[in-house]
């Protein structure tokens, strides 16, 4: 299943129960999905909504070679990943992932894996809005 459209940047609200449906796979007996939410607090600040912006080129090349890395390392046989873009509100999903595999083990860790390198690899930058008026950057370059 490797070369499939298995990532997408949005700014239209991610349908969890439609992106869960391109997993099903007959070896496949561990589905593990992990949904990211807008919260109302962040290191002690009242948060009231977020920005999200991105580079979809590049974050779908990094992607690709974080989704050879997850194949390489653990034994799955499909992923998707989909990533809000524009203004959310509280508790709209900001991020979805999921992963399919024959086992439970290689499910978990594949999608913790993925959530951590997102993280950390793609242009994808967040600002929060807080209730004071204040905003700000988080993790951006």
């Amino acid at each position: 299943m490797s070369g499939e459209n298995v990532f997408k940047l949005t700014d239209v609200p991610i349908q969890p129960q439609e992106l869960e449906s391109a997993l099903e796979h007959s070896e496949c007996g561990a589905v593990v999905t992990f949904v990211g939410r807008v919260r109302d607090k962040n290191l002690g600040r009242e948060v009231i909504r977020l920005e999200y912006e991105g580079a979809p080129p590049i974050a779908a090349f990094e992607f690709a070679a974080i989704e050879a890395d997850a194949r390489a390392k653990f034994d799955v046989m499909a992923l998707r990943c989909v990533h809000r873009t524009g203004t959310l509100a509280i508790g709209d999903i900001a991020v979805w992932i999921g992963v399919a595999a024959p086992h439970r083990a290689a499910a978990f860790d594949a999608c913790r894996y993925l959530i951590d390198e997102l993280k950390q690899r793609l242009p994808i930058w967040k600002k929060e809005h807080y209730q004071d008026g204040d905003s700000g950057w988080i993790n951006s370059p």
